[in-house]
């Protein structure tokens, strides 16, 4: 029993010494992309690099008005990211014999603020239009929204670290009754002001997954809709971009984008036929943004853009990324 058990640890150690000398050897290769030394300091987007060679998995940036020149990659690795002006969120796991991940928070010049312990893969990460709060999702058990039985943590921080807790630690209302605090799920965080954020709750008895909006200050959260996930407020406050079950169960569901009209509750299935499994990002008041594997290509993926009213086709807004946040000056 001893020697197979060295024989396996030996052979693990030689697995993971051949699969970390390639990945130097892809890091070492040069980007397929075109790059530039100059960093964007106008309105631009932000967003992990998926792009062979150097600097994947990056962050990266390029100008909002030229998303398909030249991108500057930064020395920042991440799996996840959000970005302000001011502000990077970066969500990354960190290789080693027992795997660790971490949330990391930068200027936007890429010094180091604060960072914090997740609990599991990570998953979700966005930052207040004020830089006061960030919110992170991780996978605590399963890897994707449509594993059966997953389960994520969602903490809300201020930008030194602090945690304000886990969002299932705090009083939910369903119909204007609390809910205990058993089998649920929260994700997806997208904040309205200083206050008040909007998130994506997952009922294990229930088995549905709905819209909550929460309140910062009272530690709260209460039930606006059933089948939201993965909410993202619109620039202008008035509209939730999200991706909606439309077919499908488990390992099979089939997620399509949609929009919730805050005043009237009102949903608009958009015309996208492939199943989406992001947070959207808004361009503008008009555009949504969200990631797509690149077909055929592991570890690789676009952004596509699509009109907010359901008027248009899906188009490929930037090539090889992932992640994307549009920052406004």
């Amino acid at each position: 029993m001893a020697v197979l058990s060295a024989l396996a640890l030996g052979a693990t150690a030689v697995v993971g010494a051949v699969a970390w000398a390639q990945y130097q050897q892809r890091q070492a290769a040069p980007s397929a992309v075109d790059t530039s030394e100059v960093v964007p300091t106008g309105d631009r987007v932000v967003f992990r690099n998926t792009a062979s060679g150097a600097g994947y998995g990056h962050v990266a940036s390029v100008p909002l008005g030229d998303p398909s020149g030249a991108r500057t990659i930064s020395a920042i690795a991440c799996d996840r990211v959000d970005a302000t002006a001011d502000l990077v969120s970066c969500l990354r796991s960190v290789r080693g014999i027992a795997p660790s991940y971490t949330a990391t928070l930068y200027t936007g010049d890429g010094a180091e603020i604060a960072q914090w312990p997740l609990s599991g893969i990570p998953s979700r990460t966005r930052i207040a239009g004020d830089g006061s709060l960030i919110s992170t999702t991780a996978f605590v058990t399963g890897h994707t929204y449509a594993t059966i039985g997953f389960s994520t943590e969602t903490t809300i921080h201020t930008p030194d670290g602090e945690g304000l807790g886990n969002l299932e630690e705090w009083t939910l209302l369903v119909d204007g009754a609390p809910s205990a605090p058993v089998d649920r799920n929260f994700w997806g965080v997208t904040f309205a002001d200083g206050d008040t954020f909007y998130a994506t709750v997952g009922l294990t008895r229930d088995g549905t997954t709905d819209l909550v909006r929460g309140s910062i200050s009272g530690r709260s959260m209460q039930v606006l809709d059933e089948n939201v996930e993965c909410p993202s407020l619109s620039p202008d406050g008035t509209r939730i971009a999200f991706k909606r079950v439309t077919a499908g169960s488990g390992p099979t569901v089939h997620w399509t984008p949609a929009i919730y009209d805050i005043g009237s509750g009102e949903v608009t299935l958009l015309p996208e036929s492939r199943s989406i499994d992001d947070q959207i990002e808004w361009l503008d008041d008009d555009t949504i943004l969200y990631g797509m594997p690149r077909q055929g290509v592991a570890g690789d993926t676009d952004v596509w853009a699509l009109a907010a009213d359901g008027s248009g086709e899906p188009s490929v807004f930037l090539e090889h990324a992932w992640s994307p946040s549009v920052v406004r000056e």
